[in-house]
């Protein structure tokens, strides 16, 4: 054989070696076919940075959102303060007009009984409506004293023995709203 030929044949220890790299060769690719999977993997999963970023920002809107509800909130709350006595005031106003014509009305009149009648329809018109938005009087004359419902002003003796501790007198009357007492009666006991 020639010396070209000798060449072109391989002989066994090369032939060792090319299956040997050819070997080393597929678990290379292997390799990079795993990197490649991993990375896929990676960019599936974010790291944990990412997550926490992602939650940080999460947070940070959850608090602007809330922020700008309790600001929403607190406004809507002092507008409403602000025009709460709008429909009372709305029902009052009839009885404003009411008392402006008595009162022009009794320049001009002498009749006695009719301005008193006047002012009897109009305190009446102005209690009805009173009472038409949930004002109820606090009962008290000859009433044990109650202190969640009077405030006693003097003692003075009973003019009979079935008044003592009760009261005798009511400087001022109480009132109710809807159940809650929004003013105390001011009354005399009797001792």
């Amino acid at each position: 054989m020639s010396t070209k030929e000798q060449e072109a044949i391989p002989n066994e220890e090369e032939m060792e070696s090319t299956e040997t790299s050819e070997a080393q060769e597929a678990p290379a690719d292997n390799a990079e076919a795993n990197e490649t999977d991993t990375e896929a993997t990676k960019k599936a999963e974010p790291s944990a940075e990412d997550q926490l970023l992602e939650a940080q920002d999460k947070y940070k809107r959850l608090y602007a959102e809330f922020e700008n509800f309790r600001r929403r909130t607190a406004k809507e709350r002092i507008e409403l303060i602000k025009t709460a006595g709008e429909g009372v005031i709305k029902d009052l106003l009839p009885v404003l007009d009411d008392f402006e014509r008595a009162i022009a009305s009794n320049e001009k009149s002498e009749d006695l009984t009719a301005i008193k009648e006047g002012f009897g329809l109009l305190h009446q018109k102005f209690a009805n409506l009173l009472t038409g938005k949930g004002l109820k009087e606090v009962e008290a004359y000859g009433k044990e004293f109650d202190l969640d419902l009077h405030e006693a002003l003097t003692k003075i003796p009973a003019p009979s023995d079935d008044l003592k501790g009760k009261v005798v007198d009511v400087m001022e009357k109480g009132y109710y709203l809807n159940d809650k007492v929004i003013r105390y009666a001011k009354v005399v006991i009797g001792d």
